[in-house]
C-alpha cells in the first residue's frame, strides 16, 4: 500500500482560516458538530493510529466504513488553535478502506495532536471526528520510555466483553509511554475465534465473533478480517489512538511456523516461486499497520527508528528471509535473517551514535525451538551460525549498549548471556528480555540451551499451555532511559500493571561490561 507523504507548510492566511474553524468548533461545544452531515450515509471512522514516529515525522493511519476521503490535521495543542500540518488521502476498496499519511516537517520533542475525519467522495458529506496523539522523538537528551510485547487474539481467545476485552492494552495505555513496539503476531490468521470456550474452572469464555474470523484465513479478505476483528475492542482502539506503534510481524500473520518458500495453500506459488498465501498476508499486514515505506525495498519490514540521542531501535524480520528447513537438515545455507538483512544490521549498528541500541526481534535467541534459533546445547549449528557471526562482529566492532527485546514465547523472562557460561564465547555479555502475550494463551517457560550462555534471571509463565487471558498471566515490558545518566531500567509487568521484576543497566563508556542492579518486586 502506498503512503502519501506530506510536508505541507501552511500560509499565514491558511493558519488564520484553520484557527477560525477551530474557534467555531469550540463555540459549538463539540469538535464533531461542524463536520457532521445530516445525511444518513456519512462515512464513519473504524479506528485511528500512528506509528514509526521520528523527530520530525510520523505515519498516521485510519480506516473508513465506506469509500471516502481522509482529512487530517496536526497541532501541538489539544485545542487545535494552530495547525502545523494538514493533508488528505482517499480510502478506497482496493486497500480495504484504509488510508495512511507520512507526515513530516513536525517539531522535535513535542506532543502532537491529530484529528481525522472522512468525507464522502461524491456528495462530500462528512462523518465523525477522532483525535489521537503521539510525541515526536527529541533532538536533545531527555527521558525516554517505551513498551514492548506481542501476540494478540491467539489460541482462540478473542474479545469477551464481560471479562474486559483486551485488558492488557488498557494497562499499557495507563503507562503513557512514548511508543510501543509490537514484536509480532498482531493476529492469529490460523486460529479461528469460536463463540464459546470452556475454562478449566467450568466457566464459559464468550467471544465476540465475526464470520470471516471464524475460519482459518486463506483469502485476502479473510486476512484483512483478522485485523478488523482487533479494532472491535475498545481498549485496543483507545490505546492505538494515544500510543504510536513500531510494528513487526512473525508467523501468525500468515500461518504457524511459516517460511517464505515452504508455505502455501491450494493456490500454490507465483511464477517467481513466491507463496501466494504469504503475499496476501503481507498485503493485509501493510494495509493495517502504521509503517512507513522503506525506499530500498517496497514492503520491507526490517528497519531502524531513531528516537533521539539516547535510543535507536532496530526492528528485525525473522520470517521473510529464512530458509525453509525449519532448522533441521543440512546446515549449509541455513539462515533466519538472510545475508542482506544481516549486513544491513551490522552497518546500522556501527553507524549508530545513540547511547542504546535496542534490537527488537521476532523470537528469542536462546530458547530451544525448531522454528526459531536455538537447537539445544552445543556449538553453533544451522541458524545459530548467523547469530554467532553477529555477536562476534559486535564485539570486534566495539558496538556497546545492545539490548535484545522479543516476544513470541507467551510468558515473560529476563535472560543474561555471558561467554563465561557459553560454548561459543566470542562475544560480549548482553541482556535479552521476553514478554507477552498481550491477549492469547499463556505457556510454561521454555528450555534454554548453552550455545550462547543464557541464564534465567527471572521468568513467569503457567504450568502448561493455552491458559486463558482471564487468569492474569498476560505480560508486557517497559523500558525507561534516564535523560541525564543514560541508565536503562527494564521492568517486566503483567495485565494488572504490576511490576514483577526490574533491572537497571548502566551504559558502557568503555569496554567493561555494564553494571547492573536487579530487583525482584
Amino acid at each position: 500500500m502506498a503512503i502519501r507523504k506530506t510536508g505541507q507548510v501552511l500560509t499565514r492566511r491558511q493558519l488564520l482560516v484553520q484557527a477560525a474553524s477551530t474557534a467555531a468548533v469550540a463555540g459549538l461545544g463539540s469538535i464533531a458538530k461542524p463536520y457532521l452531515s445530516r445525511a444518513a450515509d456519512r462515512p464513519l471512522i473504524s479506528g485511528i493510529q500512528s506509528g514509526d514516529v521520528a523527530a520530525n515525522s510520523a505515519v498516521i493511519w485510519a480506516r473508513a466504513d465506506r469509500p471516502a476521503r481522509m482529512r487530517m490535521e496536526c497541532s501541538t495543542v489539544e485545542s487545535f488553535a494552530s495547525i502545523v500540518s494538514a493533508a488528505d488521502i482517499d480510502a478506497l476498496p482496493e486497500h480495504d478502506l484504509t488510508a495512511k499519511l507520512l507526515i513530516d516537517g513536525l517539531p522535535a520533542g513535542q506532543d502532537i495532536f491529530y484529528r481525522v475525519r472522512f468525507e464522502g467522495l461524491d456528495a462530500g458529506h462528512a462523518g465523525n471526528v477522532q483525535i489521537g496523539r503521539f510525541r515526536t522523538a527529541p533532538s536533545e537528551r531527555r527521558p525516554v520510555s517505551f513498551l514492548w510485547s506481542g501476540d494478540t487474539a491467539g489460541q482462540g481467545w478473542g474479545i469477551d466483553p464481560a471479562r474486559g476485552g483486551y485488558r492488557t492494552y488498557r494497562a499499557m495505555r495507563e503507562n503513557r509511554p512514548d511508543f510501543f513496539v509490537h514484536c509480532g503476531d498482531h493476529i492469529y490468521a490460523d486460529c479461528p475465534i469460536e463463540p464459546e470456550l470452556k475454562l478449566p474452572n467450568g466457566e464459559i469464555w464468550r467471544n465476540v465473533v465475526t464470520e470471516q474470523k471464524s475460519v482459518v484465513a486463506h483469502s485476502l479478505d479473510e486476512f484483512r478480517a483478522n485485523y478488523k476483528y482487533n479494532w472491535l475492542d475498545e481498549n485496543f482502539r483507545a490505546f492505538h489512538a494515544d500510543v504510536p506503534m513500531l510494528a513487526q510481524w512473525d508467523d501468525h500473520e500468515v500461518t504457524n511456523d511459516w517460511s517464505p518458500m515452504g508455505t502455501s495453500d491450494e493456490t500454490g506459488y507465483a511464477e517467481d516461486g513466491s507463496s501466494l498465501l504469504v503475499a496476501r498476508a503481507a498485503r493485509a499486514f501493510h494495509e493495517f499497520m502504521p509503517i512507513r515505506d522503506v525506499a530500498a525495498q517496497d514492503g520491507r519490514i526490517y528497519r531502524k527508528l531513531s528516537y533521539g540521542p539516547l535510543l535507536d531501535v532496530f526492528l528485525l524480520d525473522m520470517r521473510s528471509y529464512r530458509d525453509s528447513t525449519w532448522n533441521v537438515g543440512d546446515a549449509q545455507g541455513s539462515c533466519i535473517l538472510g545475508a542482506t538483512q544481516l549486513s544491513w544490521l551490522k552497518r546500522e549498528l556501527v553507524a549508530s551514535d545513540a547511547t542504546w541500541k535496542v534490537i527488537s526481534a521476532d523470537m528469542p535467541i536462546g530458547l530451544f525451538s525448531e522454528d526459531a534459533i536455538a537447537l539445544g546445547d552445543g556449538p553453533p549449528d544451522r541458524r545459530e551460525h548467523e547469530i554467532a557471526d553477529l555477536l562476534s562482529f559486535i564485539k570486534r566492532a566495539g558496538v556497546r549498549n545492545i539490548v535484545w527485546l522479543t516476544a513470541d514465547m507467551h510468558y515473560t523472562a529476563a535472560h543474561h548471556y555471558d561467554p563465561a557460561r557459553a560454548v561459543f564465547q566470542d562475544f560480549e555479555p548482553f541482556w535479552e528480555f521476553v514478554s507477552g502475550p498481550l491477549h492469547a494463551g499463556t505457556w510454561a517457560p521454555g528450555r534454554l540451551d548453552n550455545t550462547f550462555g543464557p541464564k534465567v534471571m527471572y521468568q513467569k509463565g503457567c504450568d502448561g499451555e493455552n491458559l486463558a487471558p482471564c487468569f492474569g498471566m498476560q505480560f508486557f515490558g517497559r523500558v525507561d532511559i534516564d535523560g541525564q545518566s543514560g541508565v536503562m531500567t527494564v521492568t517486566l509487568k503483567d495485565v494488572d500493571d504490576r511490576s514483577l521484576w526490574s533491572v537497571d543497566i548502566e551504559p558502557q563508556l568503555d569496554a567493561r561490561p555494564g553494571l547492573l542492579v536487579a530487583r525482584h518486586i
